[in-house]
């Protein structure tokens, strides 16, 4: 594998990740931060702009595991994988912690 397939599944796990908050409070029709809130990221966004987020977001993680050439095989496509996603993660937590906290003062 090249270094940008490397670089694409690093990706996908980033979106695949972000893709899971932004969908279940859509679904579960709950407001949740958007880019596309007032101010961004701050903001709460409609459910239904979170389940389109969210749908966006897998759309794009899965389109990089296929450019990245994913194979479940590969320890290496794990590990890059699952890296980005846990750096996404905790980048969210962080974020949205934030968000949560400032709302509830």
């Amino acid at each position: 594998m090249r270094w940008y397939h490397y670089l694409a599944l690093f990706f996908a796990g980033v979106f695949l990740v972000n893709s899971v908050p932004h969908f279940t409070n859509g679904i579960s029709g709950r407001p949740f931060p958007s880019p596309f809130a007032s101010p961004p990221g701050q903001g709460m966004s409609s459910p239904i702009i979170n389940v389109l987020w969210g749908s966006f977001n897998f759309i794009v993680g899965i389109t990089l595991l296929r450019a990245g050439r994913f194979d479940a095989k590969r320890l290496v496509a794990m590990v890059t994988i699952g890296v980005g996603g846990i750096l996404m993660a905790v980048t969210l937590a962080n974020a949205f912690g934030q968000v949560f906290a400032a709302a509830a003062r």
